[in-house]
């Protein structure tokens, strides 16, 4: 049986029965929820990447800047954005699906929910498309989300470590170029990478649009770049465990089963003693 594809476009969105989608807001950078009241698509409701998507921590060496919550607070989340396993779900962003959508979504699907969509091209090509908008806060009933567990594979610290250094696996760092190079880091407190990781920036995933490339044009890139590498043996990371859910995005968009996710990422590598490349001795 078919699946649903894992991004619709604004097009797409504006021919459904809005009674029958639930939009979620999930846009970046600061004063997000004043940004959402001044002005979002209409009927959407706002998720918060630190309050709701991630379980922060006193200190980023365990589990990085942005951690997973449990799947049970994720289910409470849910519950209280009124979402139910069998709904049908948009969310959206401001960064072409590159920061908090694709998170959201990869959330989602590791919970099982299968009705769970990004909008391609995120809250700017929605206005473009002529999506209604509101202001406020929106009103809807609260739900009682099961409890589930973590459907999709996930990676820690130490089999990232083993797996940097077995040639049956590859370890993809999401980030663009110059972080990788360890010539700028704007978030943690080292540059550099994972040593053995190899580069495949998540911009690489767009046209020059903003748009996702095509399936077809994605699914040629990440065979050339996986060969035959499991998916088990895969694993894919950014800062903290965000964007690299981008590349996720795309890898199932193009109709490769979804690797594992390093949710730690840099910003807990890099805080861990761990052996790191960086641009002095690269």
């Amino acid at each position: 049986m078919a699946t649903i594809s894992p991004l619709i476009t604004a097009q797409e969105s504006l021919e459904l029965d809005a009674s029958k989608i639930i939009l979620v807001d999930a846009r970046a950078g600061a004063n997000t929820f004043e940004n959402y009241q001044k002005e979002h698509l209409k009927g959407a409701r706002f998720v918060d990447l630190n309050r709701d998507l991630a379980h922060i921590q006193e200190n980023p060496a365990n589990g990085g800047r942005h951690p997973l919550p449990s799947p049970e607070e994720f289910s409470k989340t849910l519950s209280a954005l009124g979402i139910s396993p069998s709904d049908h779900v948009i969310v959206y962003d401001d960064k072409n699906g590159s920061n908090f959508a694709a998170r959201f979504w990869w959330m989602m699907r590791a919970i099982g929910h299968e009705k769970i969509q990004v909008l391609n091209g995120g809250y700017q090509a929605a206005i473009q498309a002529g999506f209604p908008t509101n202001s406020g806060n929106e009103t809807f009933e609260t739900t009682t989300y099961p409890s589930q567990e973590w459907k999709l594979l996930l990676a820690d610290i130490e089999e990232v470590e083993k797996a940097r250094k077995n040639d049956q696996n590859i370890v993809i760092d999401v980030r663009d170029k110059n972080r990788y190079d360890g010539l700028t880091e704007p978030l943690d407190l080292i540059a550099g990478h994972i040593p053995g990781a190899v580069n495949v920036p998540l911009t690489e995933n767009l046209d020059e649009n903003g748009l996702f490339k095509s399936a077809d044009e994605l699914a040629a890139k990440y065979k050339a770049i996986l060969g035959d590498k499991k998916p088990e043996n895969t694993i894919v990371h950014c800062g903290s465990g965000v964007t690299a859910c981008h590349t996720l995005l795309a890898m199932d968009y193009a109709g490769l089963p979804i690797p594992k996710l390093y949710a730690g990422s840099w910003s807990e590598w890099s805080r861990n003693d761990r052996e790191m490349a960086l641009k002095e001795n690269q």
